[in-house]
């Protein structure tokens, strides 16, 4: 007997198995959904149905031609330019709002040691906006000359003076065409009697140096002071160890950025860029060469000993050449067991005359020499194994030795390499406050650059960190404000990379579309299969559940499908049962039915009596 399952158990299993299948089909629809809206708020791509076997090419084209059209973007929330105000104390401050270079002195100076026509300090500046500014009314100083020499200068409020409060130097740069070759690095100029705006060139003495500079693919962040020797009266220049940071993008980007430089009374210093430190370190310890020299030197006129034996190893005077040792045996010998290929042409040379070329007309032999036709590969080599005299290769030679020489053994006289004594250094000075630099009355900006349009703003000099900071907030701050309100959003982004890109919009689609599509497909194409209601329907034979059992099921499984299958067992006994009790009942009605036809059929006792009569008569 074939088994059936239970109906009323795999019916609602059943039901129970869609409900959960096209539950996770409207959720996938769902984000799918979700995620178009993101990459476009009014792009429908979800029902467009993508070949993936189509050519590129078609791709853009159906692409393009379902593109949609442009929203416009909502308004960018607008910065309003405030000009910054110091909160403190400070030494010098300039954000050029007013629109001249009142307070700056042009220099009027020469290079020395250079070709009159480039050794003019003639680079032109000027006071403007950023060429794409996204904060009307900002201004700035910018260089706006190529291939010049540029000098310009302003005094400060006050001298400042080294003594008991940190140095803080702070300005603003922004490359608007990036930079080929140049500086962008300010200069504190020293207080001294010689001091003359006016003259202001590279010879000027200062006092620190501190920005950035850039030429070919050497990115530098420049903080350099002059220290002055206590003995000599000289001044030596102190180049700060490089910063770690890759500082390139500060020069690429054609972005503002905020340069710092923190300088503090216990010697210690912090470079920061946009408000973050990309260096650090300590005057006495974290600068080339460094501020104090060494207590002792080696002595000058110290000399090596003639008897001073620096080697370390020696050859082997004991050492004696084997008698068997062959120093002239060459390194390679022919091969013996070589044998010269079949078909090899002895009398054939690698290269002919070109049977097609000829003596150009101009060709002068008087002058030019006999004309000789240009040599070529023999075509009848090419089918050979080879032309010419043949000769056997070569091969190492098994008995090669080469130059004999000693071994080397350790040297007993080794005394180590020499140096010279040590002495006291002569010029020894200990300073242990470089903090306590020359005072300087006036910063500038001198400066070389094959590259046009450096924007300058915000410059500031003060002791305040605070202070500092709020003029950075207050200006810088707000540039980079206005830049973010500006920038569109990733989906802007993306957008406008398709404009340039139309194959994008492919990448897009398939990114977005296809996983609906995929997920459309899983959910609503599946084979339906047929339900126990409809076998039981048509009493169709069933296949055997244990037959249908995948491989691999766990127990768990297996004990649940023996309870279905002895429920199913126990349901059809049922049913056989009230089918048999069905056929007793019907069977029993039949009989009746039979005997009342039957009754019906014999004659009434009053029917016999009046046949009976009749007979008789």
């Amino acid at each position: 007997m074939v088994k059936k399952p239970a109906v009323l158990p795999l019916i609602s299993k059943g039901f129970q198995t869609m409900e959960l299948k096209w539950l996770l089909c409207v959720t996938l629809l769902i984000l799918g959904l979700v995620d178009v809206h993101t990459h476009d708020g009014e792009d429908d791509h979800g029902g467009d149905v993508i070949d993936i076997e189509d050519d590129l090419e078609d791709g853009v084209e159906e692409v393009e031609e379902s593109k949609p059209e442009a929203s416009s973007p909502p308004p960018s929330p607008k910065v309003t330019y405030k000009p910054a105000v110091p909160t403190g104390e400070v030494y010098f401050v300039e954000n050029f709002d007013k629109g001249t270079l009142e307070g700056w002195v042009l220099s009027k100076a020469k290079k020395d040691d250079t070709d009159d026509e480039i050794a003019k300090y003639d680079g032109k500046w000027e006071v403007l906006e950023m060429k794409d500014t996204k904060l009307p009314g900002d201004k700035g100083l910018v260089l706006m000359s190529r291939a010049k020499h540029h000098a310009i200068s302003a005094k400060l409020t006050k001298p400042f003076i080294f003594d008991t409060k940190p140095l803080i130097v702070q300005y603003e740069v922004n490359f608007q065409n990036g930079i080929e070759c140049g500086g962008a690095y300010v200069k504190l100029l020293s207080k001294t009697t010689e001091l003359n705006l006016d003259q202001f060139h590279d010879k000027t003495a200062y006092t620190i140096m501190f920005g950035p500079d850039k030429c070919g693919e050497d990115y530098k962040l420049h903080f350099i002071f002059r220290h002055k020797n206590p003995k000599t009266g000289k001044y030596e220049e102190k180049h700060a160890k490089r910063p770690d940071a890759d500082l390139k993008t500060y020069f690429t980007d054609k972005k503002t950025h905020l340069y710092t430089l923190v300088l503090n009374p216990d010697n210690s210093f912090e470079i920061l860029v946009d408000q973050t430190v990309v260096n650090s370190g300590n005057l006495l310890n974290d600068v080339t060469p460094a501020v104090n020299p060494p207590r002792e030197i080696e002595d000058p006129d110290d000399q090596k000993p003639e008897d001073w034996d620096e080697r370390p190893k020696i050859p082997d005077p004991d050492a004696v050449k084997p008698e068997d040792w062959d120093e002239d045996a060459p390194a390679k010998i022919p091969d013996d067991d070589a044998v010269k290929p079949e078909g090899w042409l002895d009398d054939e040379p690698e290269y002919v005359a070109d049977p097609d070329a000829e003596k150009p007309e101009d060709w002068d032999e008087d002058m030019d020499g006999e004309w000789e036709a240009p040599q070529i590969a023999n075509p009848k080599c090419e089918s050979a194994p080879g032309c010419g005299t043949w000769q056997r290769p070569m091969i190492d030679n098994p008995n090669y030795k080469g130059k004999w020489k000693p071994p080397m053994i350790d040297n007993p006289n080794y005394q180590g390499i020499w140096k010279p004594r040590k002495i006291p250094n002569p010029d020894f000075f200990e300073d242990l406050e470089p903090f306590r630099m020359t005072p300087f009355t006036a910063v500038g900006l001198e400066l070389w650059s094959m590259t046009s349009d450096i924007f300058f703003d915000n410059f500031i000099i003060c002791s305040d960190q605070v202070v500092a900071e709020d003029w950075a907030n207050d200006g810088w701050g707000l540039k980079k404000a206005a830049d973010g309100a500006a920038e569109p959003g990733v989906v802007g982004q993306m957008m406008a990379a398709a404009e340039e890109r139309p194959w994008l919009w492919v990448v897009y689609i398939l990114t977005v579309a296809l996983p609906v599509f995929l997920v459309v497909l899983f959910c609503c194409s599946g084979k339906k299969q047929p339900n126990a209601a409809e076998y039981k329907k048509t009493d169709a034979p069933q296949p055997d559940v244990n037959e249908e059992k995948e491989e691999g099921k766990d127990k768990a499984d297996e004990e649940e499908e023996e309870e279905e299958e002895e429920e199913a067992e126990s349901n059809e006994d049922k049913l056989e049962e009230k089918q048999k009790s069905d056929a007793d009942v019907g069977s029993a009605s039949q009989e009746e039915e039979e005997d009342e036809e039957e009754e019906d059929g014999k004659p009434t006792s009053e029917e016999e009596e009046s046949m009976n009569r009749l007979k008789k008569s």
